[in-house]
């Protein structure tokens, strides 16, 4: 595996492979690698000719107050953990390479609607973050097809809206969500939790399950939420959010029959995100 860090290093290699007649497939990332993300190479690598990963953790996507400086820097496992799945190339620039003029002077890709409420209502400015750091990649890696976890459901949702306002020539791959063995969905932010926290966490995901459940069978949305929020508060958790929407992430009405279950919530310092799709009946 190949690891560059500088702008013209890539498109000079990734220039040679497109000419060669390869298809490439690109896997964005912050590092600190799980399965998570290691499925999102395997999927990419089923797909494509050359699998091109990042690692950036980008500074523009979090806020005053987040965890930009603690988040786990694990570059050298990482880079081992990616050619073991069987990455092609790894992306890992500096922040001055992305944004050489610094982020009060950087230009910033907003994507309305779809970055409002949920984690964007909590967040602000994150999903901005993330949509320029990903129309930079997409720009300078000219993927045929890029893979996100569907974990960050709103993400994927931004991501999908992005590249079809802007015309882009992306095909967007969501990756089903890798879980533990209990059912917590995978995340870098996971090792945050101390022993007792990380053996409540599973209850985010079995209260979505237990609430699908009863939505599906017909209950209605309002007092089934708020008794998921009960649930979530008597397990130790503070909800940001627990929200029905559909399967867009537009509001739910009548004829609706495709929907998600969206909610984060902090244990302790750590904030865990979680959704599961369901269909409401007719």
């Amino acid at each position: 595996m190949q690891t560059l860090n500088e702008i013209a290093a890539l498109r000079e290699t990734l220039t040679r492979h497109r000419r060669a007649g390869r298809s490439i497939g690109l896997v964005p990332t912050m590092g600190n690698l799980h399965a998570g993300h290691l499925a999102l190479v395997a999927e990419a690598r089923r797909r494509v000719d050359v699998v091109v990963a990042s690692i950036f953790v980008n500074p523009m996507q979090f806020g005053p107050n987040e965890d930009l400086d603690a988040y786990p820097r694990t570059l050298d496992d990482d880079r081992a953990r990616l050619e073991d799945a069987g990455c092609d190339l790894l992306f890992a620039p500096e922040a001055g390479t992305l944004y050489p003029r610094g982020l009060d002077a950087q230009t910033r890709v907003s994507v309305p609607e779809v970055s409002a409420g949920l984690c964007g209502g909590d967040r602000p400015g994150h999903f901005d973050g993330v949509a320029t750091v990903v129309t930079l990649l997409f720009h300078l890696v000219q993927p045929d097809l890029a893979c996100f976890g569907e974990k960050d459901y709103q993400q994927l949702a931004v991501i999908r809206r992005l590249v079809a306002d802007l015309h882009l020539p992306i095909e967007i791959v969501g990756v089903p969500i890798e879980r533990a063995e209990d059912g917590l969905a995978l995340s870098s932010r996971n090792g945050y939790l101390d022993a007792a926290q990380r053996a409540a966490a599973p209850e985010l995901q079995r209260t979505l399950r237990a609430l699908s459940e009863a939505l599906e069978a017909g209950e209605p949305a309002e007092p089934t939420l708020a008794r998921g929020l009960a649930r979530l508060h008597a397990a130790g958790f503070a909800p940001d959010y627990l929200e029905l929407r559909a399967a867009d992430l537009g509001p739910v009405g009548a004829t609706t029959r495709d929907a998600v279950l969206l909610a984060a919530a902090r244990l302790g310092p750590t904030r865990l995100i979680d959704n599961l799709s369901l269909t409401l009946p007719r």
